[in-house]
């Protein structure tokens, strides 16, 4: 098998963000960048196929700078074989996004796409349903868990509804996005990390793959969310219906 998985350079979670001069982005200054936690399920879970189904190589792929080497060789010290890297210093739309995916899909030619089911910065939750559309190929989103038929030409996948669990079938090649519960992602080991040193990582650039990344919305403008007020310490029961009711309004 080949599985292609995507990995995007985002802020890490414990950064604290603050909003640009111009009021249209983050400040990236002094921001530590990491893997989408979301794509580490992605690409664990093609490690561990890897690790069942013999010949199985396992492909990353990211959109972004060219610092986005230093994610891509994370995943490649997690396990990974190769590397794909589309330079572009443009913030990309998920449509954008999903177009390029899906010109490399059909270069490497994989039987399964693994995707974070969304990336923690704009949180689109958008990228893999476009991706399948766009290749006509059967998808299943906010997986927590993949199991491959014995031919590896169809998946059952469990994902997370509203309700609960739901499972389904699908054929292969597939689109499938990785939900929390899918797999504990491992730590690159030291060796791992000196092997991804030596391993195949390609650059392209955007321009070049003639994909139409023209965007369709606009940012006019991004505001921090209101600072919460302190608590209030109220005497008895009736006094936090009151408040409830004329204050806070929820009842």
């Amino acid at each position: 098998m080949k599985i292609l998985v995507t990995v995007k350079r985002v802020p890490d979670p414990e950064t604290v963000i603050k909003i640009a001069a111009d009021g249209k982005g983050i400040a990236t200054e002094n921001v530590k960048w990491v893997v989408n936690p979301f794509d580490e399920y992605g690409i664990e879970e093609a490690l561990r196929i890897k690790e069942k189904v013999a010949g199985t190589e396992v492909v990353l792929a990211s959109i972004g700078v060219q610092a986005s080497q230093e994610q891509l060789r994370t995943g490649l010290a997690m396990g990974a074989d190769r590397a794909i890297l589309v330079k572009t210093d443009e913030a990309l739309e998920p449509l954008a996004v999903a177009r390029v995916l899906a010109k490399l899909v059909e270069t490497e030619k994989p039987d399964l796409v693994l995707l974070g089911k969304q990336a923690i910065d704009d949180d689109a939750n958008a990228v893999g349903q476009m991706l399948a559309e766009l290749l006509g190929w059967p998808q299943a989103t906010f997986a927590s868990k993949l199991e491959l038929a014995a031919d590896q030409k169809s998946a059952k996948v469990t994902r997370e509804v509203d309700g609960g669990l739901e499972t389904v079938g699908v054929p292969l090649p597939a689109v499938v996005t990785a939900d929390l519960r899918l797999n504990e992602p491992r730590y690159a080991s030291l060796p791992g990390i000196m092997k991804a040193r030596k391993k195949e990582l390609k650059e392209l650039a955007l321009a070049d793959l003639g994909v139409d990344v023209t965007p369709k919305v606009k940012i006019v403008k991004l505001e921090a969310p209101p600072k919460r007020s302190a608590g209030r310490k109220v005497e008895n029961v009736q006094e936090l219906v009151k408040l409830l009711h004329d204050e806070a309004k929820v009842i």
